[in-house]
């Protein structure tokens, strides 16, 4: 009897490594709700490292950053002032992507009576938070600089 249930312990700790395998390689939200250059850039800097890291150990990484509320400022064209390191950084690597909050883009909008642009390489995502959510149910390790 000790041996089907140790057994069936081994087999359980192999899915994951399984399942892992059957995947094209990590994927990584990273979460940015700061309007702080310092944060955008570490999250950046985060997000190259790992790309990189897994590039060296012949994997693919799959890297979004999400961000809302006052992190919004990182994706908006009028004044993120880390817009032209994301445009390059896009360019360079195409599993990087961005997503931005819709709520918080209306709420600015409602707020400020003006539209609120973004980067060209921004996608919106209904609400910030929930897109985090979605991400970790489908596998995303989370960080947050």
């Amino acid at each position: 009897m000790k041996g089907i249930i140790l057994a069936g312990a081994i087999a359980l700790m192999a899915i994951p490594a399984i399942g892992f395998a059957e995947t094209a390689g990590p994927k990584v939200a990273i979460h940015v709700d700061q309007n702080d250059e310092a944060t955008m850039n570490m999250a950046l800097n985060n997000a190259v490292n790992i790309i990189r890291h897994y590039e060296q150990q012949g994997q693919t990484a799959t890297v979004e950053i999400v961000t809302y509320g006052p992190g919004l400022a990182m994706l908006r064209s009028d004044i993120s002032p880390v817009a032209s390191r994301i445009e390059d950084l896009a360019l360079q690597h195409e599993t990087l992507t961005f997503s931005a909050c819709l709520n918080t883009v209306e709420s600015i909008k409602q707020k400020t009576q003006k539209d609120v642009p973004l980067l060209e390489e921004a996608s919106t995502v209904p609400s910030g938070a929930v897109r985090l959510m979605e991400l970790q149910y489908e596998g995303y390790a989370y960080l947050r600089p």
